[in-house]
């Protein structure tokens, strides 16, 4: 099997983890509520939206979220990926605190202002390092339209171990993969055994694991988790694409 995979050269500076952090915990507040109009009111114009995800991928680490000092998500555990949020676009105050905290005035990290663009679709990823440091990286998800017949499958490598390749169906289809970086390949609709090797072997340390592809879909395939602690796995998200 052929296939022709990219690697993004954009992805997150660790400068910049901290505010994709922020970033994707704030998304949760920003909910669009639409309000019942007074009889004979005059039309309201809706503010511009987004599409934010938040994937929690830090091992044994629970958190609370705080926008403009009120608590918005509390003991948000790992392994956890929320929906995709539809959020106004703007900028928003946000900071982070152990789970037991009772308010954010000592937070972990933070306060700092974030801005999300319009019409876009977002993931967050709270993830360690490949030295097994907390961080997190703020992926923009393509939704660019699929060729008939084909869906894009995405991985992105935001685990505590070493460069990997991508094995599909047993064999290399992404190789060389580094944290916090992600490859892309189009495959014909199908389910696929996905497994991750360390770069240049073929022995799985994640997987196999059958992975569907679906008609106009980026799947995309996170693998997270520690090396050291042996905990590595993998979550799946499903995003439609542009038709």
């Amino acid at each position: 099997m052929v296939m022709g995979t990219t690697k993004d050269p954009q992805q997150p500076k660790e400068s910049n983890v901290r505010k994709a952090l922020f970033s994707g915990v704030a998304v949760a507040a920003m909910l669009t509520v639409g309000l019942a109009a007074p009889a004979q009111a005059a039309p309201v114009s809706h503010p511009a939206t987004t599409k934010v995800s938040i994937l929690h991928a830090v091992p044994n680490t629970p958190v609370d979220v705080y926008l403009n000092h009120k608590r918005l998500l509390n003991d948000f555990k790992p392994g956890t990926l929320t929906k995709a949020l539809t959020v106004k676009a703007g900028t928003y105050t946000v900071s982070i605190t152990a789970a037991t905290a009772k308010n954010d005035k000592n937070p972990v990290v933070g306060p700092v202002k974030l801005k999300f663009a319009a019409h876009r679709n977002y993931t967050v990823a709270a993830h360690l390092t490949p030295a097994g440091k907390p961080t997190a990286s703020l992926y923009l998800n393509t939704i660019k339209k699929t060729p008939k017949g084909e869906g894009r499958v995405i991985v992105r490598h935001i685990a505590a171990a070493p460069a990997v390749d991508i094995l599909v169906n047993g064999s290399a289809a992404m190789k060389n993969l580094k944290n916090p970086h992600q490859s892309k390949a189009l495959l014909p609709v199908g389910t696929y055994s996905v497994a991750v090797a360390l770069a240049g072997t073929t022995a799985p340390v994640i997987g196999p694991a059958d992975v569907p592809v679906k008609q106009s879909t980026d799947t995309i395939v996170y693998a997270w988790g520690s090396a050291a602690q042996g905990n590595l796995t993998v979550a799946v998200q499903s995003v439609k694409t542009n038709r």
